[in-house]
């Protein structure tokens, strides 16, 4: 198992630099945003594919650094009810996926995205209980009108470019939990799979190590990411909590950087727990954590996992008499 960085925490920077920090630090694998959400700071696929020397300008940066690129993150919502809006996702996801082809990076970081309620939406509408029964008559919809023939085609498309998609379980989108990750996924097929991102299931109150287990086989990406619940806050108002992510103060729950919403042992579990299910790949760190800068954080959270990763699992030498 690898350490990785999200590059686009340092999306202020030119790609040369935030290289030299992240490598500074003795990581050398790296997940770079290229479109959606993460934005293209460092990486737009659509000219990069259309120019020669831009392209081998982008491949020998890595090269000076010796890092490889293991994913691609592209997080959209490609099927959102504003048309506009869900051809420029859908766009973005199919460059990335041709970009990712041509560098021989096999995955893909997404959001399976949220439809609205009817053709005639404005606004994704995410579905939380059973009743009113209305609501179960939209995720109906939502699921078997739009995004299941979505992906279909869509996973379709990646599948014949030799890439995968991990997508990131998050609450605001369709798939937001094991169940629906795994829902989509036989519906599509296996070139659907998890990006396990713990600090949106901790919230959610689902245990990572158990989700883990869960998705075994399934999982083909992992963020590093930490949580911490208020637990005062939380006892008052629960977990659903739409004030802005720096009323730290008041909200229900924090992103932090890991081993400051939990502690070694849990992260220890995790990572174990990854192993024994057959990942093998890289922890991927993503710094969202408003109590401290971004250097502070990277530097904290890559210190804290290099003692917490398993880096060459051996086989089992015991025999029995």
């Amino acid at each position: 198992m690898k350490l990785s960085v999200l590059a686009n925490l340092y999306g202020a920077k030119p790609l040369d630099e935030a290289l030299k920090i992240i490598t500074d630090l003795g990581v050398h694998t790296v997940e770079i945003g290229a479109g959606g959400y993460p934005g293209k700071a460092h990486c737009n696929p659509a000219e990069l594919l259309a120019d020669t020397k831009k392209y081998d300008e982008f491949v020998a940066t890595f090269k000076k650094y010796d890092t490889e690129i293991c994913a691609l993150a592209c997080h959209g919502n490609p099927v959102h009810p504003n048309k506009e809006i869900a051809a420029q996702y859908d766009k973005d996801f199919r460059e990335a996926v041709l970009l990712a082809e041509k560098l021989g990076v096999d995955t893909i970081v997404a959001f399976s995205g949220c439809p609205g309620d009817s053709e005639n939406s404005k606004y994704p509408n995410w579905v939380t209980c059973p009743w009113p029964e209305d609501f179960l008559a939209i995720l109906d919809w939502q699921w078997n009108e739009v995004l299941i023939p979505y992906w279909k085609e869509a996973g379709a498309f990646a599948k014949s470019h030799g890439v995968r998609i991990a997508f990131e379980m998050h609450p605001g989108f369709c798939v937001y939990n094991p169940e629906t990750l795994l829902k989509l996924r036989a519906a599509v097929g296996d070139v659907i799979g998890a990006n396990l991102d713990p600090s949106h299931l901790i919230w959610q109150g689902i245990d990572p190590v158990a989700a883990t287990r869960e998705l075994a086989g399934a999982i083909y990406h992992v963020h590093a990411k930490d949580t911490k619940i208020d637990k005062y806050n939380t006892a008052k108002n629960g977990v659903l909590d739409t004030k802005h992510y720096g009323d730290e103060l008041h909200r229900a729950w924090v992103f932090r950087t890991v081993g400051y919403g939990n502690g070694e042992t849990y992260w220890r579990d995790l990572v174990s727990n990854l192993q024994l299910c057959g990942y093998d790949r890289v922890l991927s760190i993503e710094h969202e954590d408003s109590y401290m800068s971004i250097d502070e954080g990277l530097a904290k959270a890559v210190s804290f996992l290099k003692d917490v990763i398993i880096y060459d699992k051996k086989p089992s030498t015991m025999s029995w008499a």
